[in-house]
């Protein structure tokens, strides 16, 4: 199965760029620049030494020997992202495109976080680069994520709490945007997921793209094989899309996205688009979405924040939509019990995000056979999560 984009900006029917024209010009640039750099050797050598030497790449792909025997089915894999610098996947992306706004003479970088991962990151970057850095963050996601907001002011940055909304992810996101348009002729906005108007996208996916094609050359490697199961958490879906994408042409592997099923499939009690929307509009591109039957968008809940978004990556809804992948969903419960097993039977912490998609494999690996595989991107590390699940588990 070929899946490449029909035409510039769109996945099948998903992507595009739907934006007010001073926007789109902002936009023009960004995607003539990433063009421009992304195979320049120069451009190359340059993110593979801090992807080497500052990220610490690459990343294990480790048997979770205990977890499968306990499971008594398929060997589960773990590509362990948690092990980067700041603890995810988020780092990848932002090496990128920090690189790309020096190039393009940026002086401030914004950006939005839910989990307060990507926050992180982008103040890291920053911090390394001496550029100035503004994070919006829901308020409420400022709250569960306290951590991470001292975290990223400790790194220089300045967090700005929005309170419109429902006060997350999307919220952060609309924010970003409007503080874009404003400044877009010294600000460069680096977009933490694999959503929002084409290039960013492609942009993601590119630089995020680095987690399956090591996970593919390692388990080569160990297993002179390729998996039967590769599956990642989906929110926008960045880990997800890096993941999947390197196995899309590969079609004896199956692929499963992990949306947050939350606390039910009634409206606001999920932030699972894929599962329970439909194909419309949100923050300037066509994907799943949540929304009313007059084209609303809805409010959302997951237990984690980094999930907490009402569309995904239109790559993804593409996926759907052609039969390439599957997307299911796990419940809050479900990913809090999966953060807990994984902790006491591998000694690691995984964030709430990724305890998503350990649940799913902890589902289906007894089901397969001993000799086949499945491969759990492991997006990012607890810390950040244990004083929230530490609430729950008291209550």
């Amino acid at each position: 199965m070929s899946l490449a984009q029909t035409k510039v900006g769109f996945f099948g029917d998903f992507g595009g760029s739907f934006v007010p024209e001073q926007l789109q010009g902002v936009l023009d640039r960004l995607d003539e620049a990433f063009q421009t750099y992304k195979d320049d050797p120069d451009f190359r050598q340059e993110l593979d030494h801090y992807l080497r030497e500052f990220v610490g790449r690459p990343s294990p792909l480790y048997f979770a020997e205990r977890l499968t025997d306990a499971l008594g089915g398929a060997k589960i894999y773990l590509k362990r992202e948690e092990l980067n610098h700041t603890g995810s996947h988020k780092i990848n992306n932002v090496m990128g495109q920090v690189l790309l706004a020096k190039r393009m003479g940026a002086k401030r970088i914004i950006a939005e976080t839910g989990a307060g991962q990507h926050g992180v990151a982008t103040a890291t970057g920053c911090a390394m680069f001496g550029i100035d850095c503004v994070i919006y963050m829901g308020e409420e996601d400022t709250k569960r994520q306290a951590l991470n907001v001292f975290r990223m002011e400790l790194l220089g940055a300045k967090v700005v709490p929005v309170t419109t909304g429902t006060r997350t992810l999307k919220d952060a996101v609309d924010a970003a945007l409007g503080d874009l348009m404003a400044n877009y002729e010294n600000t460069f906005y680096l977009l933490g997921s694999a959503v929002g108007p084409h290039p960013y996208p492609t942009i993601v996916r590119h630089f995020q793209s680095i987690i399956g094609r090591e996970a593919r050359t390692q388990l080569l490697e160990q297993e002179g094989r390729l998996p039967d199961l590769i599956t990642a958490c989906v929110g926008g879906g960045s880990n997800a899309i890096g993941l999947f994408s390197p196995f899309v042409q590969d079609e004896t592997v199956k692929i499963v996205g992990v949306e947050p099923g939350g606390r039910g499939s009634a409206r606001g009690e999920h932030a699972a688009p894929i599962t329970y929307g439909g194909p419309g509009e949100i923050h300037g591109f066509k994907c799943y979405v949540m929304k009313d039957d007059d084209g609303a968008i809805q409010p959302t809940h997951s237990i984690a924040a980094g999930l907490d978004y009402p569309g995904v990556g239109p790559e993804h809804s593409y996926y759907k939509a052609s039969g390439r992948a599957d997307y299911v969903t796990v419940t809050d419960e479900e990913a809090l019990n999966a953060f807990q097993v994984l902790s006491k039977a591998e000694g690691i912490i995984p964030a709430l995000e990724s305890a998503h998609a350990v649940a799913y494999a902890m589902k289906v690996a007894p089901q397969m056979d001993r000799e086949q595989i499945v491969i759990v991107n492991l997006s990012g590390r607890g810390d950040k999560d244990v004083q929230q699940v530490f609430d729950l588990v008291q209550r």
